[in-house]
């Protein structure tokens, strides 16, 4: 299995705010992906999408990404076909808010994983909303590995067994829950520390989490994930 990751050296045309950086990215990508009737369907088909990407970064922490300034941010993916249809169709795309400069084509090779921790915030939602005092801790856990072994299912088009052990421990690293904007209501997420089971399948599952992300709406860039090697 290989992760793909298009780098993407972006030019800010208008202020982005850190909260809604994700969706302006986000409507980037489906601006690529109008370009072509196959990609096109698979953009509105009700399916995963299986691929993600991280958000703008500032080194000072400001909340203000400015206009005319450069940022890198990656789109990843296990999809060869698309990482390659984005390294052409990303080339020069542009929004209001952002125009593309450059892609790059990279990949990262699989390899013991020890945890896997957030970069963009992790999303799970119920009919209340934000999950927690709606979930348990356990039942959380559970969607978590579902949603994951359901993209693996789709992708590989197979049903593996699911008496495995995934996550051995999970910590939080955020008091109250990260909001973020999406078709102007709040997105609410949570950074998580997930420690990887040392079976073959949970390590396989946790390689797959880095190009399709951990959770739910990971074509929005939610649940962008990096990795501690063993």
């Amino acid at each position: 299995m290989t992760v793909y990751e298009i780098y993407l050296k972006l030019f800010l045309l208008l202020d982005i705010h850190q909260g809604e950086a994700l969706e302006r990215i986000g409507n980037l990508i489906d601006k690529s992906l109008g370009k072509n009737e196959e990609y096109l369907n698979f953009h509105q088909e009700n399916q995963y999408k299986l691929y993600t990407f991280n958000s703008l970064f500032n080194s000072s922490g400001e909340k203000i990404f400015k206009e005319g300034g450069i940022y890198l941010i990656k789109v990843r993916t296990i999809d060869e076909e698309l990482a390659d249809y984005f390294l052409k169709n990303l080339a020069n795309e542009y929004t209001e808010h952002i125009k593309v400069l450059t892609t790059e084509k990279r990949s990262i090779k699989q390899r013991p994983i020890e945890k896997l921790y957030n970069i963009t915030p992790t999303v799970i939602k119920t009919d209340q909303g934000y999950w927690k005092g709606q979930i348990s801790l356990d039942d959380y856990e559970k969607r978590l590995t579902e949603n994951l072994i359901k993209k693996y299912n789709q992708f590989y088009n197979t049903k593996i067994d699911e008496g495995f052990e995934l996550f051995r421990s999970m910590e939080f690293n955020n008091r109250k829950p990260i909001a973020s904007s999406y078709k102007n209501i709040n997105i609410l997420g949570d950074k998580l520390d997930l420690y990887i089971a040392n079976n073959a399948r949970a390590q396989e599952l946790a390689f797959f989490a880095l190009g399709v992300g951990i959770g739910e709406m990971g074509s929005r860039g939610f649940g962008f994930m990096n990795f501690r090697p063993m």
